[in-house]
């Protein structure tokens, strides 16, 4: 990320210390969701292990983010999170012949949640959040870990036993048959997939950006043959604290997201933005994982018709909100295209309608992107279009914006 966008997210997770996380002590029996976290410190050495909540049976819900956005409240999800307790234990990425580490792949194999038993060397403490990956509860090393049989999911058992399978191939056959992606992403993350010789964990938060970013690219070269839409439309959803604008353009493939954080730690207004045109961008995005979930989110549904289209979303994060995770911009995102869309015969007429809907002036957003302000000024729309604002506030140092 950006130093602005990182350093501002650094003082939001830094909010979240008044949370309370569950207490438990040195020893622990529970059920696993099922749910491990490979952490990216001092790759390839790294720390990996179960996340087990203290509580026995279906903890299915618990590290199931497709279902959180249309049933549970910010509250519950925190919930859910706190009551995960990490065990970690270091372990070499490339090293997966040993049985620490085929527990944690029969974890995510398994079909449900898994009955499981941990000490720990010290009694477990804190908490983490992160704008890249959901929460968890609080964690210690591990002195023992044990693990109830459990049956594994058949697709992901045959993605296991077949050695000559490429990863790629295999995230994107386990999505097309409707496989959940957090399953897919932890499946991948324990090195469950690929060559066997080239198995090995990858760390949850790369192992996120890298299936959105696998599942998306596949999408694209799809939708990049697809016919173009015919008219400006615009899909909604907010949640979460959060509100969303999903504005597809009849026009070749481009994509743009712009994100703004809104007096959620004081009276802040900041915005950030990235894009990309017709062919792949080069690097990683400045604004993080969010940008590859929120594209891959958008494919999904433009491939299902198998249409074309430019796409520019508008996000808000509004007070109140908790970086919880790139899920809560896929998750998002999907339910916004899941909602019936409302056409426009130009973009001035929906960002008409989203200036109506969103806190912070339409005029804000185009100032701080590259793709929104080239396709107002090609339709020789300027900023005096849309409501005038109050001056907005200039950034510290260490926090500014990207257009």
């Amino acid at each position: 990320m950006i130093l602005g966008k990182g350093a501002y997210l650094k003082q939001l997770t830094a909010a979240t210390m008044q949370m309370k996380s569950v207490e438990v002590g040195k020893e622990l029996a529970g059920s696993s969701p099922p749910s491990v976290f490979i952490g990216s410190y001092n790759y390839p050495d790294i720390y990996a292990g179960p996340m087990i909540a203290p509580m026995h049976g279906d903890t299915g819900i618990m590290d199931r983010p497709e279902e959180w956005i249309s049933r549970c409240s910010q509250e519950e999800i925190i919930g859910y999170r706190m009551n995960l307790v990490r065990g970690k234990r270091l372990n070499n990425a490339f090293d997966l012949d040993n049985r620490f580490v085929e527990k944690l792949q029969e974890i995510v194999l398994s079909e449900h949640s898994i009955e499981s038993e941990a000490s720990f060397e010290t009694t477990p403490a804190g908490f983490s959040f992160s704008e890249e990956h959901t929460p968890f509860g609080p964690s210690a090393p591990l002195e023992r870990f044990e693990i109830e049989e459990e049956r594994w999911d058949s697709s992901l058992e045959k993605v296991f036993y077949d050695t000559d399978l490429l990863s790629r191939d295999a995230i994107l056959g386990l999505h097309r048959q409707g496989m959940a992606f957090s399953t897919i992403q932890k499946a991948f993350s324990a090195g469950t997939m690929g060559h066997g010789g080239n198995r090995h964990l990858v760390p949850t938060r790369w192992s996120i950006t890298a299936c959105d970013t696998m599942i998306g690219d596949h999408l694209l070269k799809n939708v990049k043959q697809c016919p173009v839409i015919d008219t400006v439309r615009l899909y909604e959803y907010a949640s979460l604290n959060n509100r969303y604008a999903v504005i597809l353009l009849p026009t070749a493939w481009q994509y743009e997201w712009t994100e703004a954080f809104l007096h959620v730690l004081g009276n802040e207004e900041y915005v950030f933005s990235d894009y990309e045109g017709f062919k792949r961008k080069t690097g990683y995005s400045s604004l993080g994982g969010c940008y590859y979930s929120c594209k891959m989110a958008v494919l999904e549904e433009l491939a299902r018709e198998q249409r074309q289209a430019g796409v520019i979303v508008l996000r808000e994060a509004l007070p109140g909100y908790v970086p919880m995770g790139v899920f809560n911009v896929r998750e998002n995102v999907r339910s916004a295209m899941q909602e019936p869309p409302k056409e426009f015969e130009d973009l001035k007429g929906a960002l008409g309608h989203v200036a109506e809907r969103f806190t912070l002036p339409v005029q804000r957003f185009v100032t701080e992107t590259t793709l929104l302000q080239d396709s107002l000024r090609q339709k020789q729309c300027t900023l005096s279009d849309f409501t005038p604002h109050k001056k907005v506030p200039s950034l510290p140092d260490g926090a500014e914006g990207t257009g």
